[in-house]
């Protein structure tokens, strides 16, 4: 289920709004004050809508800056009672996704909501891969954990990628050979270890496990 966190300091707004997003399948989070969002930050959360006017000091814009300096991608759309295009610029040139002004209809916002969802998960869970605490998107070939990238070359990253999509399955030495470096490589099958050596310690919670006299598997 995604989260969603709501700053919103109309109350009444507030609760009809997590209504409505909670109808559609989202777990929702409100805060009506933007210290109290600012000390949420670090929560597993996947779009944030925030109020750019707030009653307290802190402001839509103070929070989108603290958000970013933990999550650079973390979908953000921001409400507004006035529809003015600085406000507009100001929040897409601070990376929010979309802004919407008051008063707006929930339906509407749930609309925007379901729609950078998909395009932000739902299309990018299909080429990421999940393992212990490693995230792996396949597309961009990037391996991070804990939101720190891990550096691989490419034969590094096309051996993960083969133990990934085949875990607990045993390979022998010849047929890693053959998947990483292709049928046309005449070197000795020992690369290979010292390929798992260097992927060991690079990924050291990587469960790769070595089926002595013939080759590996992860599991």
């Amino acid at each position: 289920m995604y989260t969603i966190c709501l700053v919103e300091d109309e109350k009444d707004l507030s609760n009809l709004i997590k209504m409505y997003l909670e109808k559609a399948g989202y777990n929702v989070v409100c805060f009506q004050k933007g210290a109290d969002a600012i000390n949420y930050i670090g929560n597993k959360v996947h779009l944030w809508i925030l109020d750019i006017m707030l009653q307290d000091d802190i402001n839509g814009y103070d929070i989108i800056k603290e958000i970013r300096k933990e999550d650079e991608d973390i979908p953000v759309i921001f409400t507004s009672a006035r529809d003015q295009d600085l406000d507009k610029i100001l929040g897409l040139e601070l990376g929010s996704d979309d802004y919407i002004t008051k008063p707006y209809s929930s339906k509407e916002l749930v609309l925007r909501v379901n729609k950078i969802i998909k395009r932000v998960y739902r299309q990018s869970e299909i080429n990421v891969i999940n393992y212990e605490d490693y995230k792996i998107n396949i597309n961009k070939r990037i391996v991070s954990c804990k939101n720190k990238d891990i550096n691989l070359t490419t034969l590094e990253f096309d051996l993960l990628l083969l133990f990934l999509k085949n875990i607990n399955k045993g390979f022998s030495r010849e047929e890693i050979l053959n998947a990483v470096w292709g049928n046309d490589y005449f070197g000795t099958d020992r690369v290979v270890d010292d390929l798992v050596r260097r992927l060991r310690k690079k990924m050291p919670h990587l469960k790769v496990n070595t089926i002595y006299g013939f080759g590996y598997r992860l599991l």
